[in-house]
């Protein structure tokens, strides 16, 4: 899993195609309720898509670019423009039909 900070979200979303990035904090209940399923989706989706999570307290310039005002959001790019947007707590099988839609 990637850790996206100010300076290397460019990189990740040039050298892939598709990417799902997790917005979170440590410090919020529906982060942690969410995380796991984050995490399983990244071993489900390994080869085909990259999971990335970014701490929106550690790389703030990075939440204030893509406007995220609410945690948890996910964020998904296809070649590195951001083709959708889920926020709060959502089902493991609507994060996978997500990502194959865009695949």
């Amino acid at each position: 899993m990637e850790i996206i900070t100010n300076n290397n979200l460019d990189v990740i979303l040039a050298s892939n195609s598709l990417v799902m990035v997790d917005f979170w904090a440590s410090w919020c209940g529906p982060c942690r309720v969410l995380s796991p399923t984050v995490d399983e989706v990244a071993g489900e989706m390994e080869g085909k898509a990259v999971v990335a999570k970014c701490n929106v307290d550690d790389a703030d310039e990075v939440a204030m670019q893509y406007s995220i005002r609410n945690i948890p959001t996910l964020l998904f790019f296809k070649d590195g423009q951001v083709a959708a947007r889920m926020v709060g707590v959502v089902s493991k099988e609507d994060i996978l039909a997500q990502l194959e839609a865009l695949l």
